[in-house]
């Protein structure tokens, strides 16, 4: 009777992991169905002109638009061009299909240049050259490399030696005037002037090239530039023979050249281990500062005269272990490629602008050094009881252009060159985001800002115009969307890219009134909803403190059931430096659309003490409580999205995440255990006291002590992952590349460590020869992390016997 009475019990229905579904939008699949998304305008330097590249499942076109006349033609008649190009090196081509690979506009603004591949046999004294070079790369040695030059008006190909872009060596810090060159060889400064650099030019191993000495005292770990260490010494040895470039700042008269010299000799070594290299693993050696550690790098600001030949250390000591921030002349915005910018210093041939940081990040200068006196003159003094975060110092004619949270929003502020405040120029309850452009004459800033528009998602960017002479800020472009721009060098025009997670992004001409001179694009989804896709929704929801919204975008099945109970999974980014919230459609869908194909609703969000792009006491909600700032607003998430929507299974609750997401979905299994009970923590900072210095003392605070003799130390102290592994209730997998170099595997073997010794059972899958991002192994991570959640959200524990990463490439496998 007892046992009739069991059997009649109704059990819970297991619906299988839609595998099928997840592979149809794998990235491979994604390339097919999703093209261009936004046009990247490349501005022209004779005019307000400018090309861009646009990709629909019609193929490729390129188009010049001028916006005086409002036109919008083809760059080039792409089917004569393919006729002249198969004509050219003997294989096929056709317009439709034409694949052109770094095209650049020359400066005759008439004449195109662009490479392309054929199956003509490489020459073998090439061919071995590129074996040797590109190891694993056989299929696409096989073809050689064309460059041509195209005229547009007489339609005229010609080509030219594949060579080296002399404006693009990577090693070359050219001058304005391209009269000379600076960069680093065995660890030291050198120059050479133009005639040797042409040379270099051509073949960088030319014997004849004479290399001119600046310094004698560059060592490893002290050097002149960026060492570009290998992955073992006897690479590191050997790169450090080569050129490599150094961080000048040129003045505006190619005599001068300011630049930073770090000394990482005492900072301590860090280290991982190569095991899937041959014959042996190898061991790679990096230097790694972490937060609270009396060893730092120590950063020096150098300045050198070629009228003298004299290089100056400049006495600009502030604070202990400071930081030191450059600023060069460069826009914001720079999509022009045809034309050559160098780095130029940002001030005059009197003097340059710079920051100097205190270690806490609580105290900031304004700094010009003056060429003429040889002193610093400190314009800007910025401090805080929390961190302070930087924007670059914008010159408008003879005032100072200055960016600042102190009256708790990011705003603002116009500056004599002597340091004088003269006003305010934004404020209210909104965020500028960044200076787009200064018109020195209409004495104009251009700026994006979010927050500031009634109604709208408060991360939604705009562009803005304020005068230098008061006002109120001007609203260029309307619409209830992220706004992407791209604006000229005389902020005459500019291209806006719009969209929202649930629309398809466009593209629009606007001149600097805001006014609409033409459409663009409208990006071809079509093959996407095709394919069954459909747009994600925003949503909205009170925090744990039942006051500040936050926000935040709700994934479903494609096949989604109303009736049906789902598992949710929360997709998590803590932050503070930004959410792990889209705002704009992007074709990115692993973590949020692609995941929810299993069979789940899967949400992203923000949390107090994320996103900076709020007020200063959203931003440093979490400051001094690095570990569980975010996650009473994760948990409120859920509790009130379950009362909200049927379809969400409050019982089931799923977190994932990604180094700092990592961290968080781990620390929310042992924070909350009875509300989140599976856990995906990726290439976690499990422990912040062993991450890096910068990152974990500024967002989580760290205390700067001066004793009675004035000796300055600085003691950090945070919570940790594993201090909590005792309260795992749940399923947790923890996963970490073998050689992860940012977020040291260290962090997810103490705390595998900890769960061991507390007795716990859990997951861990290590990833070979992978860095922070898990490069080639990130599709099998993916297809790892549905199982898993299928496994313990669904209760289905037969994934299908097929090679998953093989499906999702469209390709059969190899034999």
């Amino acid at each position: 009777m007892i046992l009739a009475s069991l059997s009649g019990f109704a059990q819970e229905k297991v619906y299988p992991g839609n595998y099928e579904l997840a592979a149809r939008f794998s990235p491979e699949k994604m390339k097919k169905m999703v093209f261009s998304t936004s046009v990247d305008a490349h501005w022209m330097k004779k005019s307000d002109r400018f090309w861009y590249e646009y990709e629909t499942s019609d193929g490729k076109n390129w188009y010049a638009v001028d916006p005086a006349r409002k036109t919008k033609t083809q760059l080039f008649d792409k089917d004569k061009l393919a006729a002249e190009i198969t004509k050219a090196v003997k294989d096929p081509f056709d317009g439709q299909h034409l694949k052109l690979d770094d095209l650049k506009l020359m400066g005759d603004e008439n004449t195109i240049r662009f490479k392309v591949k054929s199956t003509a046999d490489v020459l073998k004294s090439d061919w071995a050259e590129l074996k040797e070079k590109n190891k694993n790369a056989k299929d696409s040695m096989e073809k050689k490399v064309h460059t041509f030059l195209y005229n547009i008006s007489t339609q005229q190909l010609t080509e030219i030696a594949t060579e080296k872009d002399p404006k693009r060596l990577m090693w070359a810090n050219i001058a304005p005037d391209s009269s000379r060159v600076v960069y680093m060889k065995d660890y030291n400064l050198y120059w050479m002037d133009k005639a040797n650099f042409l040379k270099a030019v051509k073949d960088e191993k030319d014997s004849t090239i004479v290399d001119n000495q600046l310094t004698t005292d560059g060592v490893k770990d002290y050097s002149y530039g960026f060492e570009g260490r290998g992955d073992d010494n006897v690479e590191e040895e050997k790169k450090q023979k080569e050129r490599k470039r150094v961080g000048a700042l040129w003045s505006s008269d190619s005599k001068q050249f300011i630049m930073t010299r770090t000394d990482e000799r005492s900072v301590k070594d860090l280290w991982v281990l190569h095991n899937t290299k041959d014959p042996r693993p190898t061991l790679e050696t990096y230097k790694y500062a972490m937060p609270g550690e009396k060893e730092q790098p120590k950063t020096e600001l150098l300045h050198f005269s070629f009228d003298k030949m004299e290089l100056k250390n400049l006495p600009v000591a502030t604070f202990k272990d400071q930081g030191i921030n450059l600023w060069s002349t460069t826009p914001a915005t720079n999509t022009r490629d045809d034309d050559f910018r160098p780095a130029t210093w940002l001030g005059d041939l009197e003097g340059f602008y710079f920051a100097v940081t205190s270690r806490d990040l609580k105290k900031v200068d304004v700094v010009r050094w003056n060429l003429v006196s040889g002193e610093k003159q400190v314009l800007i003094e910025e401090r805080s009881n929390t961190y302070i975060d930087l924007e670059k110092l914008e010159i408008a004619g003879n005032d100072l252009i200055w960016w600042s949270e102190r009256d708790g929003w990011g705003h603002y502020y116009l500056y004599g060159k002597d340091g004088t405040l003269k006003r305010q120029l934004t404020s209210g309850p909104y965020h500028t985001a960044g200076a787009a452009r200064v018109d020195t004459k209409a004495r104009k800033l251009y700026f994006t800002a979010n927050g500031r528009e009634k109604g709208e998602d408060p991360y939604y960017e705009h562009l803005y115009s304020v005068s230098l002479d008061g006002g109120a800020a001007n609203l260029l472009n309307k619409g209830d969307f992220n706004h992407d721009i791209s604006i000229n060098d005389n902020a005459s025009f500019f291209v806006d890219n719009f969209s929202r997670v649930n629309t398809t992004p466009v593209a629009v001409l606007y001149d600097k009134a805001g006014a609409k001179v033409m459409d663009l694009e409208t990006a071809d989804l079509s093959q996407l909803f095709a394919a069954g896709y459909q747009f994600p929704e925003p949503f909205k929801f009170k925090a744990d403190d039942g006051i500040t919204d936050l926000y935040g975008v709700i994934y479903k099945p494609f096949d989604f059931d109303s009736i049906r109970k789902y598992p949710i999974i929360e997709y998590v980014y803590p932050g503070p430096q930004t959410e792990a919230v889209n705002k704009a459609f992007g074709r990115s869908l692993d973590r949020t659309d692609r995941l929810a194909q299993f069979g789940f609703v899967v949400i992203t969000l923000g949390n107090r003490g994320g996103h900076p792009a709020r007020s200063k006491w959203y931003h440093n909600y979490g400051y001094g409580d690095l570990r569980d700032y975010g996650l009473a607003d994760k948990k409120a998430a859920i509790e009130q999205l379950a009362d909200r929507y049927d379809f969400i299974d409050r019982s089931k609750v799923g977190i994932h995440g990604h180094s700092g997401g990592g961290f968080m979905s781990t620390a929310a299994m042992l924070v909350y255990p009875d509300v989140f009970k599976v856990a995906v923590s990726s290439a976690g900072n499990h422990e912040n006291n062993i991450y890096n210095r910068w990152w974990s003392e500024k967002h989580h605070g760290v205390k700067e002590q001066v004793s009675a003799k004035g000796d300055t130390t600085f003691v950090y102290q945070i919570e940790k992952n594993p201090e909590l592994a005792n309260n795992l209730k749940g399923h947790l997998m923890l996963s970490t590349g073998d050689v992860d170099n940012n977020v040291h595997p260290a962090n997810t073997i103490r705390m595998a460590n900890a769960l061991i010794k507390a007795g716990k059972r859990f997951e861990f899958v290590i990833l070979p020869g992978q860095r922070h991002g898990f490069g080639d192994m990130t599709e099998y991570f993916f297809w790892k992390m549905g199982d898993y959640f299928v496994q313990h959200l669904l209760g289905d524990n037969t994934p299908p016997p097929v090679d998953m990463i093989q499906m999702q490439r469209d390709k059969p496998k190899d034999k």
